[in-house]
């Protein structure tokens, strides 16, 4: 005989699993999980939205030099608009609108400042013993930040 502790118990976590079961029917969207474990109308949906990003081989088409300038440099693989900002616009009316151009060693300092959890090869400098208050352009040229 199957005591009646058991017996209440077993329906109680039938029902919990039914409720379960129900909820996540309604909660889970039915696209979920088609092309892995994810929501996959999200693709066309993301794919609506506006872009503001162009490229970097659309900043080649009139910054030239600079391009060259900067694929001869340790900046080589890092794209334009990582530092100047979203530029579609920017080559949509280029006289009106002008992407942002970095100054100031805080700047810099989001990739350079010293922090132990970059990699070993990358340059890291102490800010406040290193040339301290003058901006890194008086001795680095962004685009190729060997020194001058």
């Amino acid at each position: 005989m199957i005591p009646p502790q058991i017996k209440r118990l077993a329906i109680a976590f039938t029902l919990f699993i039914g409720l379960f079961i129900a909820v996540r029917y309604f909660l889970v969207p039915k696209s979920f999980g088609k092309l892995g474990h994810y929501r996959a109308d999200s693709i066309e949906e993301v794919a609506a939205l506006p872009t503001h990003y162009a490229g970097q081989s659309i900043c080649a088409g009139c910054h030239e030099e600079i391009l060259k300038t900067k694929l001869k440099g340790s900046h080589a693989k890092i794209e334009c608009e990582t530092c100047h900002g979203a530029a579609l616009k920017h080559t949509e009316d280029p006289m009106a609108v002008k992407p942002t151009k970095p100054k100031g060693r805080a700047f810099c300092g989001l990739c350079h400042s010293k922090n132990a959890a970059r990699p070993k090869n990358m340059p890291q400098v102490d800010f406040e013993q290193h040339n301290a208050g003058m901006d890194c352009y008086l001795c680095h040229v962004a685009h190729n930040p060997r020194i001058k």
